[in-house]
């Protein structure tokens, strides 16, 4: 799994489809953005989820970033995003060939959803998996980071 994590004074995701009706919205906290790659299992959900919700990416008194999510008692918005797997080795037309088909992302999506929650203490607002999603935030710092359950560093 690959997540861009964003640490955001708020944001929101809209569905321009449904005349912009608002599917998810959080105030401070973080938006994460995830992939699910072929061969993701629940492992790397549950991995995945409790180290965003235990990245210490907010800023203490002290000006250190030293708190996590659930320190700040901060919010997080995910929303699906398959293109994170996107590779453009053969030219300029990325190919998805990495990215797991929704039978397989879908769910892995909804338990990353429902483990992130739990880690938090917290109702996950989402956007809506496999739609057209207008992605609205205010960064905060700006702050973002990638995770990779597949890389060596994770």
């Amino acid at each position: 799994m690959r997540a861009v994590i964003q640490r955001v004074k708020r944001a929101s995701v809209s569905l321009p489809e449904k005349n912009g009706e608002i599917s998810g919205k959080i105030s401070a906290g973080l938006l994460v953005l995830l992939g699910v790659e072929n061969g993701d299992t629940i492992a790397d959900a549950e991995k995945l989820a409790l180290k965003i919700a235990g990245l210490r990416i907010f800023e203490d008194s002290d000006e250190k970033m030293n708190l996590s999510v659930r320190d700040i008692n901060g919010e997080i918005l995910v929303v699906s995003q398959f293109t994170l797997y996107g590779n453009v080795k053969k030219g300029f037309r990325p190919s998805f060939n990495r990215s797991a088909k929704p039978d397989i992302s879908m769910p892995l999506y909804e338990k990353f959803v429902e483990l992130i929650g739990n880690a938090i203490g917290k109702e996950i607002p989402t956007g809506v998996f496999g739609a057209m999603m207008d992605v609205e935030l205010l960064n905060d710092g700006p702050v973002t980071i990638i995770l990779d359950t597949k890389l060596p560093e994770f």
